[in-house]
């Protein structure tokens, strides 16, 4: 942590107290107004020997050609091992040139190609004349506007007796605009806080989510903008729905015989669709003990 020390009326930026004198705002520089502390000289003249077309740069008239320079070989040749791809289309990607590559013959050699001297500085250089620079005889320094006496000014020899302050401000970085602010609370207790706000901003929060549209109403909002999305909800949500109602309601199954074994409670010898059955159809098959001792009775009447 960081503790300043100073005075309230001269170590801070802005002072507490205002200037007793300010610059007058409608005070305004003069044209004739010099600001210039160096000019050229209006005496000078160029030299005669000064040649300001003299190149920086000339080539060296000592420098030899290395022995062994290849003048008539290429610093880079075409790559002889190069093959022209087999999709190449002369019509869309023009005439196929082989890479290039770095000449082999070069790589023993001082160099390759036209030899050209090596180029140096000029001592003849000299660029462009420029008079030199003297003190300005009609220096004024520079302008400032005249001081006035400050029509706000006020002094206050015990700044640090501040009256109570009604205004709080916030130093933000945000990329998103209109963000405002209200409803200040400054305390100690962070339960008088949390009630403060929920008596306020509380209510307030409460009352905007209660008025925003539900999701079946953001929904049909989006369907509306874009009519593609009904295909999405009928895959996404009527089929499902569809499938379950049609498996629920597609019908008992029906007992098999093998289901009555499997309890010793007694079961009914002939069902109601049995009677039906064999009253349309005629004689029905008997179930059942009462069905196996008829067919006994039947035996021993035949006999």
């Amino acid at each position: 942590m960081v503790v300043n020390r100073g005075s309230l009326l001269s170590d801070v930026s802005p002072p507490v107290n205002p200037p007793r004198e300010i610059e007058d705002p409608d005070d305004q520089k003069p044209e004739d107004w010099d600001e210039r502390a160096k000019i050229p000289d209006p005496d000078a003249v160029k030299p005669d020997e000064w040649d300001e077309d003299a190149p920086a740069k000339i080539p060296d008239e000592d420098a030899v050609k290395p022995e062994g320079w290849l003048d008539d070989e290429p610093e880079y040749i075409p790559d002889p091992d190069a093959e022209k791809p087999e999709d190449w289309d002369e019509d869309m990607d023009g005439e196929w040139e082989a890479p290039q590559i770095a000449n082999p013959k070069c790589e023993s050699a001082p160099g390759c190609g036209v030899w050209q001297r090596p180029t140096i500085d000029n001592p003849n250089y000299k660029g462009k004349w420029k008079p030199p620079m003297i003190d300005n005889p009609n220096y004024q320094g520079i302008w400032k506007p005249r001081k006035i006496p400050n029509p706000d000014f006020f002094e206050d020899l015990e700044p640090f007796r501040m009256s109570p302050f009604s205004a709080v401000g916030l130093e933000l970085w945000s990329m998103t605009s209109d963000i405002f602010f209200d409803n200040f609370i400054i305390c100690t207790d962070r339960a008088v806080a949390d009630d403060w706000a929920n008596d306020g901003w509380g209510l307030k929060k409460a009352a905007d989510g209660a008025a925003e549209p539900g999701v079946v109403s953001q929904m049909m909002t989006a369907a509306e903008e874009r009519p593609w999305l009904w295909i999405v909800y009928i895959l996404t949500v009527a089929l499902p729905v569809f499938l379950v109602v049609l498996f629920c309601c597609s019908g008992k199954k029906q007992p098999s015989a093998a289901e009555y074994k499997k309890t010793d409670e007694p079961q009914p010898d002939v069902n109601e669709e049995e009677k039906t059955g064999g009253q349309g159809q005629g004689q029905g098959r008997p179930q059942g003990r009462r069905g196996r001792s008829t067919r006994r009775r039947a035996s021993r009447e035949e006999e």
